[in-house]
């Protein structure tokens, strides 16, 4: 006789991908959730003001208890998911590595919910860099934990093509309601109809690690291909920064949140980062190869306005030069 038995997971995610996925753990009849943990709260801004992450925001915003766990791997938390008698941990961009002795102690294992076709873009950062090599597609794989950074086996993985205006918050929220379409049945389909994974193949390999803060440092001598895909693969953060001569005093910071890169040729002895036209569609520059329409920015101090609102301050006529960033600037 089958088991139609409810299985009892406990969930830990703090990405955005993890929001539509907890949702549907919350609403499927054949899960029993237990409990949601994630990453503590952490200083962020000017005033170092503690920040839930944004998995936590939501479930605060909805009243549920969400654990601020600093670490998964400590004999108090194991001790805890004894109690709860957890069949499954489900992982969704956590952000910590869960160490063997956890990895062993649910019946059914952990399900880890990437971001990536593995065995592509292992590791922290697969949704940005799916958008920065130009991949046409990208999706998400159910796998099962292991010690190492993303080898273990598959369970399944359903594909999703990536949209040429996609940036990585789009994206993340596209491949999050892709997963929780999906995961009630794969958590079901291992607990009780016996599904094993399959092997990782050893073709195809590749890494996404953490991105830093200097990754969106402009350097204009890049294709404009190469930087609209930056500004996709950036935003919301780090987010694409270059330096205008706005006002007076020193450059100012100009942060570029949506741009478009046109096959073009600027005009002989243009300079990268030259601005060569200016007007309601936007900030046309030139760049090593091409030019890149830049629609939306954010100004140092102020909020994202689109490019018109922005020069209705601040003059920027054809000629200006638009600096590269430096690295390891704040």
């Amino acid at each position: 006789m089958p088991d139609n038995t409810p299985i009892r997971i406990y969930y830990l995610a703090s990405g955005r991908l993890g929001i539509p996925i907890l949702e549907r753990l919350r609403s499927d009849p054949r899960l029993i959730l237990t409990g949601i943990g994630s990453q503590p709260d952490k200083p962020a801004g000017r005033r170092q003001r503690h920040v839930p992450t944004p998995l936590a925001a939501h479930g605060d915003a909805l009243g549920l208890p969400i654990d601020r766990v600093p670490s998964v791997n400590t004999p108090a938390f194991l001790d805890r998911m004894r109690r709860l008698q957890v069949e499954m941990i489900v992982v969704a961009s956590f952000g910590q590595l869960l160490k063997p002795e956890l990895l062993a102690l649910p019946p059914f294992g952990c399900l880890n919910v990437h971001a990536s076709l593995l065995p592509r873009f292992r590791g922290a950062a697969p949704i940005n860099m799916a958008i920065l090599r130009g991949d046409a597609k990208t999706g998400v794989t159910f796998m099962d934990m292991e010690a190492g950074l993303d080898t273990g086996g598959i369970y399944g993985q359903v594909a999703l093509t990536i949209q040429p205006d996609d940036n990585a918050e789009q994206l993340e929220q596209r491949l999050g309601a892709l997963a929780a379409e999906h995961i009630g049945s794969v958590i079901w389909n291992i607990a009780r109809a016996g599904l094993t994974p399959t092997p990782q193949p050893t073709e195809g390999v590749s890494l996404a690690r953490k991105i830093k803060k200097e990754a969106g440092a402009i350097a204009w001598n890049n294709s404009a291909r190469l930087l609209e895909r930056m500004v996709r693969a950036f935003t919301p953060w780090p987010r694409v920064s270059t330096l205008a001569p706005v006002g007076k005093g020193p450059l100012k910071r100009l942060q570029l949140t949506d741009a478009s890169a046109l096959d073009m040729t600027p005009a002989q002895n243009t300079r990268p980062g030259e601005i060569v036209a200016q007007g309601r569609d936007g900030l046309l520059v030139a760049c090593g190869e091409g030019l890149l329409l830049v629609r939306r920015v954010i100004p140092e101090g102020r909020t994202e306005m689109s490019v018109a609102e922005f020069l209705r301050g601040n003059v920027l006529p054809p000629g200006t030069l638009l600096s590269d960033y430096p690295v390891g600037e704040k």
